[in-house]
């Protein structure tokens, strides 16, 4: 009886020092945005993009809480409307993993602060939020079988779409060291571009998913930009497979979804082509091409970062 007793002490003892397991973590989910009119962000992003609003949640009194904007099966655009004029675009991005329970697990086991259980979203996926070291709120998604996502498979999805895949998201961060903290030692997401625009000082670092292909562009600043300058900081990046056919379709649909920006055709740091669109609020979206111009890998760029 003492060495089965033993036996079940020990057996305790080393299931506890096990570490918990950390899921995977398969994509970026989505992006979401504060707007100050619905209707006219709606129509930068299904009338030029050429998205469709595949449903919305309401408010207790019938308001609009948020509505939804289809990439793909597993990517959509949120947006909410604004809570105050002059505030951060930036709502909360979310990532996509296969077991947000384990997930909520392995990140209260490394020290993050999680909610006591994972809850289930309005359109019922499991979900929960955690903050990075910059304050932003990251939504841990799990696609349920019975979620609207799901269950809405092969809908809302029409031809017209100027990309079907969301490549990354950027946003703000201060200190390098503090972000990769919690984005690869953490969630292990794997750095695979940096670059700079002023060779003294490093200006992206580009980390991806560990189980997917799916990016954060993590931006790099001394000091963060005011609120009311957030908006083309922030951005949402859709891959676009020749970008001098994506600039003809956005031409022609820019009349009548009342866009009248300038659109131009640039190579940016990393040598990929690219265009900068940006809604009524000032939110960019970057179309790029996935591929460098001359199909060779761009060099990293070795500059240290603004803060460490």
């Amino acid at each position: 009886m003492r060495i089965l007793l033993a036996l079940a002490v020990m057996a305790g003892v080393c299931a506890q020092a096990q570490p918990v397991r950390r899921p995977p973590i398969t994509g970026v989910a989505h992006i979401a945005l504060f707007v100050k009119d619905v209707e006219a962000a709606k129509k930068f992003y299904t009338g030029l993009l050429g998205y469709q609003e595949c449903f919305d949640l309401k408010n207790p009194d019938g308001s609009l809480s948020l509505t939804f904007i289809k990439i793909n099966e597993r990517q959509y655009i949120e947006l909410f409307p604004e809570r105050a004029g002059g505030t951060d675009r930036l709502n909360h991005i979310s990532i996509e993993t296969t077991d947000a329970e384990q997930m909520r697990l392995y990140l209260q086991s490394k020290g993050v602060k999680v909610p006591d259980k994972v809850g289930k979203g309005r359109i019922g996926n499991s979900n929960f939020n955690v903050k990075d070291a910059d304050g932003h709120t990251v939504e841990i998604v799990q696609y349920e079988p019975t979620g609207w996502s799901v269950r809405d498979k092969g809908k809302f999805m029409p031809k017209e779409r100027i990309s079907g895949r969301m490549m990354h998201v950027g946003i703000l961060v201060g200190s390098l060291s503090k972000a990769m903290a919690f984005y690869h030692e953490i969630l292990g997401f794997q750095e695979f571009w940096r670059g700079t625009r002023d060779p003294k000082q490093l200006s992206w670092v580009n980390m991806r998913v560990p189980e997917g292909e799916d990016y954060i562009e993590l931006m790099l600043y001394k000091e963060l930009p005011a609120e009311t300058k957030r908006g083309s900081a922030h951005h949402i990046c859709l891959e676009v497979a020749d970008m001098d056919e994506g600039l003809k379709v956005v031409q022609s649909r820019a009349k009548a979804a009342g866009y009248t920006q300038a659109m131009e055709i640039r190579t940016g740091v990393n040598r990929r082509r690219q265009l900068n669109l940006f809604d009524p609020d000032g939110t960019r979206t970057e179309l790029m091409e996935p591929r460098t111009v001359d199909g060779k890998p761009t060099p990293v760029s070795p500059a240290p970062p603004p803060i460490p």
